[in-house]
C-alpha cells in the first residue's frame, strides 16, 4: 500500500491587519481602502481631510491602484457619510413602498 503524505496547512494571517499607529500613512492608506471607514471618520483620527487623503493615496499607490481606488470610492457611497445617510433613506423609502 501507498502511505498518504502529510499535508498540513499555512496559518492565514489577516490580509490586511489594521496598522497600529494610527497617525502614520500606513494607517491612513488602510482606512482609506476599507469600505466601513468614512473620511469624516479618517479626518477624527488623523486630521486629514478627503482632498489631503486624496493626494497621499496618489503619491502613494501605483497609478492603476489609485485609479482602481478612486472608481470604489466613488461608486460606493458609504466612504461619504451624507451619501450614505441618503442612499440608506431612498432604500428604506423603495422597500416601504413596496410593503404598501
Amino acid at each position: 500500500m501507498a502511505t498518504r503524505k502529510s499535508f498540513t496547512r499555512p496559518v492565514t494571517k489577516t490580509s490586511n491587519p489594521q496598522p497600529k499607529d494610527k497617525q502614520s500613512k500606513d494607517w491612513l492608506i488602510w482606512a482609506a481602502w476599507a469600505d466601513r471607514i468614512t473620511f469624516e471618520d479618517i479626518k477624527k483620527e488623523t486630521g486629514k481631510s478627503e482632498s489631503e487623503v486624496i493626494k497621499i493615496m496618489r503619491s502613494s499607490l501605483k497609478p492603476g491602484s489609485f485609479r482602481l481606488w478612486r472608481k470604489r470610492v466613488h461608486t460606493k457611497s458609504i466612504k461619504n457619510l451624507k451619501k450614505f445617510r441618503e442612499d440608506r433613506k431612498k432604500i428604506r423609502d423603495k422597500s416601504y413602498k413596496n410593503y404598501l
